[in-house]
């Protein structure tokens, strides 16, 4: 009997451990610079607000990720949304034109 106690014990913990992974809300917080020429970084907070700053000049927004791992930000009145695809590393945003940017974190 104890044996398939323990069993069903280490069953359980590896489920629960398993869905306690990172989700794409908590993934994408913190800052990110893109990998390219150009110095633009992104920032996002908790609180659903972001800073874009490109060239040194700095714009806040807001932001909002949906279940289907679509970005939509608002920066200067100007809303646009992108798929995303995040890691602990890296982050893509690829809008409806299949462009691409790709972030690392910072």
């Amino acid at each position: 009997m104890n044996s398939r106690l323990c069993i069903a014990l280490v069953a359980l913990v590896a489920l629960f451990l398993s869905a306690c992974g990172s989700s794409p809300q908590s993934l994408i917080l913190g800052k990110w610079e893109v990998e390219s020429a150009v110095k633009m970084t992104a920032e996002f907070n908790p609180d659903g607000t972001a800073k874009l700053t490109i060239f040194g000049q700095t714009v806040q927004g807001t932001y909002r990720l949906d279940a289907g791992n679509e970005l939509e930000w608002t920066v200067n009145g100007i809303t646009t949304k992108s798929k995303i695809n995040v890691t602990a590393t890296e982050l893509a945003l690829t809008d409806d034109a299949n462009r691409t940017i790709k972030y690392r974190r910072k």
